[in-house]
Protein backbone atom coordinates (compact mmCIF):
# COMPACT_ATOMS: atom_id res chain seq x y z
CA UNK A 1 0.00 0.00 0.00
CA UNK A 2 1.35 3.51 -0.90
CA UNK A 3 2.38 5.42 2.53
CA UNK A 4 0.63 8.31 2.81
CA UNK A 5 2.96 11.45 2.90
CA UNK A 6 4.01 12.85 6.06
CA UNK A 7 2.30 15.62 7.54
CA UNK A 8 -0.75 15.34 6.28
CA UNK A 9 -2.52 13.85 9.27
CA UNK A 10 -6.26 13.42 9.53
CA UNK A 11 -8.30 15.53 11.29
CA UNK A 12 -8.77 13.27 14.36
CA UNK A 13 -4.53 14.36 14.81
CA UNK A 14 -3.25 10.70 15.14
CA UNK A 15 0.12 10.66 14.28
CA UNK A 16 1.72 8.68 11.49
CA UNK A 17 2.87 5.27 12.88
CA UNK A 18 6.44 4.39 10.88
CA UNK A 19 7.27 1.01 9.98
CA UNK A 20 10.92 1.17 8.75
CA UNK A 21 13.49 -1.41 7.98
CA UNK A 22 17.23 -2.01 9.10
CA UNK A 23 16.45 -0.39 11.81
CA UNK A 24 19.36 -1.60 14.10
CA UNK A 25 21.65 -0.86 11.03
CA UNK A 26 24.08 2.19 13.15
CA UNK A 27 24.59 3.95 9.81
CA UNK A 28 21.55 3.13 8.41
CA UNK A 29 18.46 6.13 7.54
CA UNK A 30 16.50 5.42 10.57
CA UNK A 31 19.16 5.18 13.04
CA UNK A 32 20.53 8.28 11.92
CA UNK A 33 17.15 10.40 12.07
CA UNK A 34 16.25 9.22 15.63
CA UNK A 35 19.67 10.30 16.56
CA UNK A 36 19.05 13.52 14.64
CA UNK A 37 15.98 13.61 16.29
CA UNK A 38 16.92 13.27 20.08
CA UNK A 39 19.81 15.68 19.18
CA UNK A 40 17.21 18.38 18.66
CA UNK A 41 15.13 17.39 21.87
CA UNK A 42 18.10 17.99 23.78
CA UNK A 43 17.95 21.50 22.49
CA UNK A 44 14.51 22.07 23.66
CA UNK A 45 13.18 22.28 19.74
CA UNK A 46 9.28 22.07 20.04
CA UNK A 47 7.19 18.96 19.83
CA UNK A 48 5.60 20.26 16.40
CA UNK A 49 8.70 21.39 15.07
CA UNK A 50 10.11 17.73 16.13
CA UNK A 51 7.21 15.76 14.49
CA UNK A 52 7.23 17.53 11.01
CA UNK A 53 11.11 16.82 11.05
CA UNK A 54 10.12 12.91 11.51
CA UNK A 55 7.62 13.58 8.87
CA UNK A 56 9.95 14.95 6.46
CA UNK A 57 12.64 12.61 6.81
CA UNK A 58 10.58 9.35 7.36
CA UNK A 59 9.00 9.55 3.88
CA UNK A 60 12.53 10.28 2.13
CA UNK A 61 13.14 6.99 3.89
CA UNK A 62 10.28 4.90 2.57
CA UNK A 63 11.32 6.84 -0.44
CA UNK A 64 14.77 4.80 -0.70
CA UNK A 65 14.18 1.52 1.16
CA UNK A 66 11.39 0.77 -2.12
CA UNK A 67 14.93 1.51 -3.83
CA UNK A 68 16.53 -1.19 -2.23
CA UNK A 69 19.13 2.19 -0.33
CA UNK A 70 18.71 2.08 3.31
CA UNK A 71 22.52 3.58 4.09
CA UNK A 72 23.12 7.11 4.59
CA UNK A 73 26.01 7.07 2.48
CA UNK A 74 24.66 5.58 -0.66
CA UNK A 75 22.01 8.42 -0.64
CA UNK A 76 22.92 10.79 -3.83
CA UNK A 77 22.03 13.95 -5.30
CA UNK A 78 20.26 11.88 -8.55
CA UNK A 79 18.47 10.16 -5.74
CA UNK A 80 17.70 13.24 -3.93
CA UNK A 81 16.18 14.72 -7.13
CA UNK A 82 13.92 11.80 -8.09
CA UNK A 83 12.86 12.21 -5.00
CA UNK A 84 11.91 15.95 -5.36
CA UNK A 85 10.44 15.13 -8.71
CA UNK A 86 8.81 12.50 -6.56
CA UNK A 87 7.37 15.02 -4.48
CA UNK A 88 5.80 17.07 -7.38
CA UNK A 89 3.55 14.26 -8.75
CA UNK A 90 2.43 13.00 -5.47
CA UNK A 91 -1.25 13.22 -4.92
CA UNK A 92 -3.30 13.51 -1.51
CA UNK A 93 -6.10 10.94 -0.19
CA UNK A 94 -8.33 13.63 -2.22
CA UNK A 95 -6.32 13.60 -5.14
CA UNK A 96 -4.88 17.02 -5.05
CA UNK A 97 -0.99 17.61 -5.37
CA UNK A 98 1.14 18.88 -2.56
CA UNK A 99 1.36 22.49 -2.83
CA UNK A 100 4.93 24.25 -3.63
CA UNK A 101 5.46 25.57 -0.28
CA UNK A 102 5.01 21.99 0.99
CA UNK A 103 7.69 20.33 -0.86
CA UNK A 104 9.66 23.79 -0.23
CA UNK A 105 9.46 22.40 3.43
CA UNK A 106 10.01 19.19 3.20
CA UNK A 107 13.50 19.54 1.47
CA UNK A 108 14.59 22.12 3.69
CA UNK A 109 14.02 20.04 6.84
CA UNK A 110 16.26 17.34 4.51
CA UNK A 111 18.90 19.86 3.74
CA UNK A 112 19.04 20.48 7.41
CA UNK A 113 19.16 16.89 8.25
CA UNK A 114 22.20 16.23 5.82
CA UNK A 115 23.89 19.26 6.89
CA UNK A 116 24.13 17.55 10.36
CA UNK A 117 25.15 14.35 8.53
CA UNK A 118 28.09 16.13 7.36
CA UNK A 119 28.90 18.19 10.35
CA UNK A 120 29.02 15.29 12.83
CA UNK A 121 31.27 12.70 10.15
CA UNK A 122 28.54 10.50 9.51
CA UNK A 123 28.59 10.59 6.01
CA UNK A 124 31.65 12.65 3.94
CA UNK A 125 29.57 14.64 1.28
CA UNK A 126 26.11 16.40 1.29
CA UNK A 127 24.39 14.97 -1.19
CA UNK A 128 21.51 18.05 -0.73
CA UNK A 129 24.04 20.78 -0.67
CA UNK A 130 23.42 22.11 -4.24
CA UNK A 131 19.45 20.74 -4.24
CA UNK A 132 17.51 23.93 -5.95
CA UNK A 133 14.70 24.47 -3.76
CA UNK A 134 11.05 25.28 -5.97
CA UNK A 135 10.29 28.45 -6.23
CA UNK A 136 7.61 29.95 -3.53
CA UNK A 137 4.62 31.65 -4.92
CA UNK A 138 4.65 35.18 -4.16
CA UNK A 139 1.04 35.53 -2.76
CA UNK A 140 -0.48 37.82 -1.02
CA UNK A 141 -2.58 36.57 1.84
CA UNK A 142 -6.79 37.45 2.11
CA UNK A 143 -7.93 39.57 3.86
CA UNK A 144 -11.34 40.73 5.21
CA UNK A 145 -12.70 44.50 5.33
CA UNK A 146 -14.10 45.60 8.79
CA UNK A 147 -17.59 45.12 7.75
CA UNK A 148 -16.82 41.78 6.90
CA UNK A 149 -15.35 41.01 10.06
CA UNK A 150 -17.96 42.20 11.98
CA UNK A 151 -20.46 39.88 10.00
CA UNK A 152 -18.57 37.21 10.11
CA UNK A 153 -18.69 38.11 14.41
CA UNK A 154 -22.14 38.25 14.02
CA UNK A 155 -22.60 34.77 12.90
CA UNK A 156 -22.51 32.25 15.90
CA UNK A 157 -26.05 32.55 17.62
CA UNK A 158 -25.29 33.55 21.26
CA UNK A 159 -28.50 32.59 22.84
CA UNK A 160 -26.57 28.93 23.04
CA UNK A 161 -23.92 28.33 25.49
CA UNK A 162 -21.74 26.96 22.12
CA UNK A 163 -21.93 30.39 19.67
CA UNK A 164 -21.70 32.38 22.21
CA UNK A 165 -18.35 30.44 23.37
CA UNK A 166 -17.81 30.73 19.36
CA UNK A 167 -18.55 34.12 19.42
CA UNK A 168 -15.90 34.96 22.30
CA UNK A 169 -13.15 32.45 20.63
CA UNK A 170 -13.58 34.88 17.24
CA UNK A 171 -13.27 38.40 19.20
CA UNK A 172 -10.29 37.00 21.31
CA UNK A 173 -8.90 35.95 17.91
CA UNK A 174 -9.62 38.98 16.01
CA UNK A 175 -8.58 41.35 18.99
CA UNK A 176 -4.82 39.72 19.31
CA UNK A 177 -4.81 38.32 16.37
CA UNK A 178 -2.68 35.25 17.93
CA UNK A 179 -2.31 31.95 16.05
CA UNK A 180 -5.25 29.34 16.98
CA UNK A 181 -2.31 27.08 18.10
CA UNK A 182 -1.48 29.62 20.69
CA UNK A 183 -5.53 30.02 21.56
CA UNK A 184 -5.68 26.77 22.89
CA UNK A 185 -3.17 26.78 25.33
CA UNK A 186 -4.38 29.58 27.08
CA UNK A 187 -5.33 29.24 30.73
CA UNK A 188 -7.62 30.95 32.83
CA UNK A 189 -4.74 33.00 34.84
CA UNK A 190 -2.70 34.10 31.71
CA UNK A 191 -6.05 36.61 30.99
CA UNK A 192 -5.55 40.10 32.86
CA UNK A 193 -9.02 42.40 32.54
CA UNK A 194 -7.61 44.84 34.61
CA UNK A 195 -4.29 45.53 32.49
CA UNK A 196 -6.36 44.60 29.38
CA UNK A 197 -3.44 41.82 28.39
CA UNK A 198 -3.23 38.17 27.24
CA UNK A 199 0.12 36.38 27.93
CA UNK A 200 0.98 33.91 25.27
CA UNK A 201 3.03 31.29 26.93
CA UNK A 202 5.16 28.60 24.52
CA UNK A 203 3.80 30.15 21.16
CA UNK A 204 5.83 29.51 18.12
CA UNK A 205 9.49 28.89 18.57
CA UNK A 206 9.01 28.30 22.15
CA UNK A 207 8.62 32.57 22.86
CA UNK A 208 6.56 33.94 25.43
CA UNK A 209 4.94 36.99 24.62
CA UNK A 210 2.12 39.59 26.14
CA UNK A 211 0.12 40.84 23.82
CA UNK A 212 -3.18 43.88 24.31
CA UNK A 213 -6.75 42.73 24.30
CA UNK A 214 -9.47 44.62 23.31
CA UNK A 215 -12.15 45.75 25.86
CA UNK A 216 -14.86 44.34 23.85
CA UNK A 217 -13.55 41.13 23.81
CA UNK A 218 -12.54 41.45 27.26
CA UNK A 219 -16.86 41.65 28.03
CA UNK A 220 -16.99 38.72 25.71
CA UNK A 221 -14.70 36.65 27.69
CA UNK A 222 -16.36 37.92 31.11
CA UNK A 223 -19.96 36.67 30.34
CA UNK A 224 -18.06 33.13 28.61
CA UNK A 225 -16.17 33.11 32.37
CA UNK A 226 -19.82 33.63 33.71
CA UNK A 227 -21.96 31.73 31.59
CA UNK A 228 -20.61 28.77 29.90
CA UNK A 229 -17.62 27.60 30.76
CA UNK A 230 -18.72 26.42 34.60
CA UNK A 231 -21.50 24.24 32.45
CA UNK A 232 -18.86 23.02 30.34
CA UNK A 233 -15.95 22.24 32.76
CA UNK A 234 -15.34 18.83 33.96
CA UNK A 235 -13.27 17.91 37.24
CA UNK A 236 -10.28 17.71 37.82
CA UNK A 237 -10.33 21.50 35.94
CA UNK A 238 -6.64 21.68 34.30
CA UNK A 239 -7.72 26.01 34.01
CA UNK A 240 -7.67 25.77 30.50
CA UNK A 241 -9.62 29.05 29.15
CA UNK A 242 -11.60 28.26 26.10
CA UNK A 243 -13.51 24.18 26.59
CA UNK A 244 -15.42 22.40 24.01
CA UNK A 245 -18.99 20.71 24.74
CA UNK A 246 -17.69 17.41 26.35
CA UNK A 247 -15.44 19.40 28.59
CA UNK A 248 -11.66 19.09 27.01
CA UNK A 249 -9.93 22.10 25.75
CA UNK A 250 -10.53 23.05 21.98
CA UNK A 251 -8.30 21.41 19.44
CA UNK A 252 -6.88 23.69 16.86
CA UNK A 253 -8.05 21.59 14.16
CA UNK A 254 -11.95 21.67 15.14
CA UNK A 255 -11.36 25.44 16.09
CA UNK A 256 -10.64 25.80 12.22
CA UNK A 257 -13.34 23.93 11.17
CA UNK A 258 -15.84 26.25 13.60
CA UNK A 259 -14.34 29.28 11.84
CA UNK A 260 -14.96 28.27 8.31
CA UNK A 261 -18.33 27.53 9.13
CA UNK A 262 -19.05 30.87 10.01
CA UNK A 263 -17.26 32.17 7.16
CA UNK A 264 -19.53 30.04 4.96
CA UNK A 265 -22.50 31.19 6.73
CA UNK A 266 -21.48 34.60 6.26
CA UNK A 267 -21.15 34.02 2.17
CA UNK A 268 -17.39 35.58 2.60
CA UNK A 269 -15.66 33.61 0.06
CA UNK A 270 -12.00 34.05 1.70
CA UNK A 271 -9.11 31.36 1.69
CA UNK A 272 -8.42 30.68 5.28
CA UNK A 273 -9.74 30.45 8.74
CA UNK A 274 -8.05 31.40 11.81
CA UNK A 275 -5.18 32.60 9.80
CA UNK A 276 -6.99 35.16 8.11
CA UNK A 277 -8.80 36.50 11.22
CA UNK A 278 -4.76 37.44 12.07
CA UNK A 279 -3.57 38.92 8.77
CA UNK A 280 -7.34 40.62 8.60
CA UNK A 281 -6.14 41.92 12.38
CA UNK A 282 -2.77 43.00 11.56
CA UNK A 283 -3.68 44.99 8.07
CA UNK A 284 -6.47 46.82 9.62
CA UNK A 285 -4.24 47.97 12.13
CA UNK A 286 -1.31 48.90 9.67
CA UNK A 287 -3.90 50.52 8.07
CA UNK A 288 -5.21 52.83 11.20
CA UNK A 289 -1.83 53.75 11.83
CA UNK A 290 0.77 51.61 13.75
CA UNK A 291 3.89 51.06 13.31
CA UNK A 292 5.03 48.12 11.13
CA UNK A 293 7.80 46.93 14.51
CA UNK A 294 4.37 47.51 17.27
CA UNK A 295 2.58 44.54 14.26
CA UNK A 296 5.95 42.61 14.53
CA UNK A 297 5.65 42.22 18.28
CA UNK A 298 2.07 41.68 18.51
CA UNK A 299 1.83 38.99 16.13
CA UNK A 300 5.29 37.53 17.23
CA UNK A 301 7.68 37.48 14.01
CA UNK A 302 11.15 37.11 14.86
CA UNK A 303 11.96 38.51 11.42
CA UNK A 304 10.48 41.77 10.28
CA UNK A 305 10.81 40.58 6.75
CA UNK A 306 8.09 38.47 7.47
CA UNK A 307 5.75 41.02 9.04
CA UNK A 308 6.35 43.29 5.50
CA UNK A 309 3.98 41.33 3.77
CA UNK A 310 1.29 43.43 5.29
CA UNK A 311 2.34 46.55 4.05
CA UNK A 312 1.82 45.07 0.23
CA UNK A 313 -1.42 43.69 1.21
CA UNK A 314 -2.67 47.39 3.13
CA UNK A 315 -3.70 49.53 0.41
CA UNK A 316 -5.65 51.90 1.86
CA UNK A 317 -2.62 54.17 2.90
CA UNK A 318 -0.98 54.14 -0.07
CA UNK A 319 -4.43 55.27 -2.07
CA UNK A 320 -4.43 58.26 0.33
CA UNK A 321 -0.61 59.13 -0.63
CA UNK A 322 -1.40 58.58 -4.55
CA UNK A 323 -4.42 60.69 -3.93
CA UNK A 324 -2.60 63.40 -2.37
CA UNK A 325 0.76 63.16 -4.00
CA UNK A 326 0.34 61.91 -8.03
CA UNK A 327 -1.02 64.86 -10.58
CA UNK A 328 -2.68 63.05 -12.43
CA UNK A 329 -4.40 60.89 -9.40
CA UNK A 330 -7.59 63.44 -9.51
CA UNK A 331 -10.12 64.86 -12.05
CA UNK A 332 -10.07 68.43 -12.75
CA UNK A 333 -12.83 70.19 -13.09
CA UNK A 334 -13.83 71.41 -16.74
CA UNK A 335 -13.52 74.81 -18.05
CA UNK A 336 -15.84 77.41 -19.06
CA UNK A 337 -15.84 78.65 -23.13
CA UNK A 338 -14.50 82.27 -21.40
CA UNK A 339 -12.12 80.21 -19.18
CA UNK A 340 -10.89 77.81 -22.04
CA UNK A 341 -10.30 81.04 -23.98
CA UNK A 342 -7.92 83.02 -21.64
CA UNK A 343 -6.02 80.19 -21.45
CA UNK A 344 -5.65 79.33 -24.77
CA UNK A 345 -4.39 83.12 -25.40
CA UNK A 346 -2.18 82.70 -22.41
CA UNK A 347 -0.76 79.91 -24.38
CA UNK A 348 -0.29 81.22 -27.35
CA UNK A 349 1.52 84.44 -25.79
CA UNK A 350 4.05 81.98 -23.48
CA UNK A 351 4.74 80.10 -26.76
CA UNK A 352 5.44 83.39 -28.75
CA UNK A 353 7.67 84.83 -26.03
CA UNK A 354 9.35 82.05 -26.24
CA UNK A 355 9.77 81.67 -29.38
CA UNK A 356 11.42 85.74 -29.34
CA UNK A 357 14.06 84.40 -26.28
CA UNK A 358 15.13 81.66 -28.85
CA UNK A 359 15.49 84.32 -31.44
CA UNK A 360 17.55 86.13 -29.28
CA UNK A 361 15.65 89.17 -29.16
CA UNK A 362 13.70 90.65 -25.62
CA UNK A 363 11.07 92.82 -25.02
CA UNK A 364 10.44 95.36 -23.06
CA UNK A 365 7.81 94.74 -20.76
CA UNK A 366 5.64 97.50 -21.27
CA UNK A 367 6.06 98.84 -25.15
CA UNK A 368 4.23 101.81 -26.28
CA UNK A 369 2.59 101.15 -29.22
CA UNK A 370 3.30 105.11 -30.48
CA UNK A 371 6.98 104.81 -30.66
CA UNK A 372 7.07 101.41 -32.73
CA UNK A 373 4.48 102.98 -35.70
Amino acid sequence: MRPRQPGLRSGRGKKTVWTFAGESDPRGLVVLMRTYLETLRVRNYSASSLTQREAAIGFLILFCQERGITKAADVTRPVLERYQRHLFFYRKEDGLPTSAIHQHGQLTMLKLFFRWLVRNNYILANPASELELPRLPQRLPDVLTLSEVELLLAQPDISTLVGLRDRTILETLYSTAMRRSELTNLKLHDVEFERGQVTIRQGKGKKDRVVPIGQRALLWLNRYLLEVRPRLVVEPDAGTLFLGSWGAPVHHGPLGNMVKHYLEMAGLKKHGACHLIRHTAATLMLEGGADIRFIQQLLGHKNLETTEIYTHVSITKLKEIHSATHPGAKLRPARTGTESGEHRVAEEADAGARTDAEAGTVLPATRERSGSS
